[in-house]
């Protein structure tokens, strides 16, 4: 049987000092310092995860019907505040 590469999709966060990544078609997430670890993080979780005979498999065209998208919500005025930056850049955020 030969091995086929698929990408699973991931949605990643920050989070104060962390970086969240999960995989919403297997329910599973984890977290890294960086982006890189994180996404390293989850692809390691991912190979368990399949590799585990223990759980539920996704279908290939459940993980293929799979789409993000934004949806645009009227945020009141002052919901979201930018913290005081003591550097020179701006917040990402």
């Amino acid at each position: 049987m030969t091995n086929m590469t698929l990408p699973f999709p991931v949605v990643i966060s920050r989070e104060d000092k962390w970086f969240v990544v999960s995989c919403p078609v297997l329910g599973i997430a984890t977290q890294g310092k960086t982006e890189q670890e994180a996404r390293e993080m989850i692809a390691d979780l991912i190979k368990d995860y399949l590799s585990d005979p223990d759980t539920q498999k996704p279908t290939l065209a459940g993980l293929k019907s799979v789409s993000f998208t934004s949806v645009p919500i009227e945020v009141p005025e002052g919901v979201f505040h930018r913290k005081a930056s003591s550097s020179s850049h701006a917040s990402s955020y």
